[in-house]
């Protein structure tokens, strides 16, 4: 069962706007993990607890109608997707299984945000939920090595390798070989159509948050979740990973700003030559 957010609001300025901020985080969470690899059954573990429970900016539209419209582009677009692409995640499946131990599956806790309208004002519940991937790295692999350097990126230290300041790792050692390819062409992200017809995710929009992540998060940041969270976006269409951690943030509280149906697919078909060039994805 989801906690309840608290009653208290804190205030914060942001730019010209507001933003509240309700209690102190979900303390008591739970989400489903993958299926247990011995007996085949789900287990749910607590999620990490988050520094906000929700996020409102005042004064902003609640633009019903384009929330409705997305939504239902959402799922029939993610439906139609998983059909016509489900024999190739098939084949995926079988190579990952046949390459390395472990489940098929990468099952992660990601933040992400519902909207819901709240004495006529919009407000961005905070909230974790379980997202997909195929598998890419070995089993068991340290998560510490992400968070280290997502620490580095955070703080403008990282430079992925040689190659500038990048939102992702590269070379790293815990990757399969299958993984790398996976990677590179975006395959691995396919799985989560399935988190977008649940609804915890949308086609577009900002990027899901590990825990950890938001946790480093300064005060103007947490504009950046005034969106369902996305398989694609702002920065990924255009910039492909390749932008430093205030660049990435800058975009995507540019796109929960703008955010109107036609920018959403501009930005699906920018995705297209984006993935099919492999450009920045590692």
């Amino acid at each position: 069962m989801h906690t309840q957010p608290s009653n208290r609001l804190k205030r914060a300025e942001l730019q010209s706007s507001k933003i509240g901020v309700l209690g102190r985080g979900y303390t008591s969470l739970r989400t489903i993990v993958a299926a247990n690899a011995r007996n085949g059954k789900r287990s749910f573990v607590a999620a990490p607890a988050l520094p906000v429970d929700a996020v409102a900016v005042k004064g902003r539209n609640t633009r019903c109608m384009y929330f409705r419209c997305k939504r239902a582009i959402d799922v029939i677009l993610a439906c139609w997707l998983l059909v016509v692409l489900f024999p190739l995640m098939l084949v995926i499946a079988v190579l990952i299984k046949l390459e390395s131990p472990g489940p098929v599956l990468f099952v992660q806790h990601r933040v992400g945000a519902r909207r819901r309208i709240k004495g006529g004002r919009l407000v961005w519940l905070v909230r974790t939920f379980a997202f997909y991937k195929f598998r890419s790295m070995i089993q068991n692999a340290d998560q510490s090595v992400h968070e280290a350097y997502f620490r580095d990126f955070r703080e403008g230290r990282a430079d992925g390798n040689g190659n500038g300041a990048r939102f992702k790792l590269n070379n790293d050692s815990r990757t399969t070989r299958l993984g790398r390819i996976l990677r590179k062409t975006s395959l691995d992200e396919l799985p989560q159509l399935v988190n977008v017809i649940k609804g915890d995710m949308s086609l577009v929009g900002p990027r899901p948050a590990l825990p950890y992540e938001v946790a480093m998060y300064d005060d103007a940041h947490f504009e950046r979740l005034c969106a369902v969270p996305g398989i694609t976006g702002f920065w990924q269409a255009r910039a492909r990973c390749e932008v430093s951690f205030e660049q990435m943030v800058r975009m995507d509280i540019e796109y929960t700003r703008h955010c109107t149906l036609w920018l959403d697919i501009k930005l699906l078909l920018l995705t297209i030559p984006a993935v099919l060039s492999c450009r920045g994805a590692t």
